[in-house]
């Protein structure tokens, strides 16, 4: 079966933060690939992934990255592809505001969505959501999805 989410980040260390964009996509029954691609240490190899990411099958790109976080911006210039860009609040950051900021001050004509600091379980649902455009299964099981979150919320107490 085909991925059709590739989940990349610029380094091992970043896969605490990227693990929850795949446990949500796994949850919503869709089909995911993550790997480590670094913008600055494996520019070839970043390149190559997002030349090839559309023709291998993927549709859509969660890219997280931290300190100057170019990884989102460049695989976003190299693809037609959504890309969701995760900054990452890396040991070298400036409290994440270089991440966030990198990621989200994309030039005209090269978008990439940019979800909350550390937050890549928003990145998950949303390219889910990107997806469901065109899966009515898919679409369905992420109102599934959402009612269980309602009904979370109308079941909390403040004891």
């Amino acid at each position: 079966m085909v991925k059709k989410v590739a989940i990349v980040m610029g380094s091992a260390s970043d896969w605490k933060v990227m693990r929850p964009a795949l446990d949500v996509l796994q949850e919503l029954g869709v089909d995911a690939h993550a790997e480590v691609v670094s913008a600055h240490r494996t520019p070839d190899k970043m390149f190559e992934f997002a030349k090839n990411a559309k023709s291998v099958g993927f549709q859509v790109v969660i890219a997280g990255a931290g300190g100057a976080a170019h990884l989102p911006g460049m695989i976003a210039s190299l693809t037609t592809l959504p890309v969701i860009g995760v900054p990452v609040k890396s040991s070298q950051s400036i409290d994440g505001w270089d991440s966030i900021l990198s990621i989200l001050q994309m030039p005209a004509g090269i978008p990439v969505a940019t979800v909350a600091l550390d937050n890549a379980k928003n990145a998950g649902i949303l390219a889910a959501q990107i997806l469901a455009l065109s899966d009515s299964e898919l679409s369905a099981r992420l109102e599934v999805f959402r009612k269980a979150l309602q009904e979370k919320v109308l079941e909390s107490r403040l004891d």
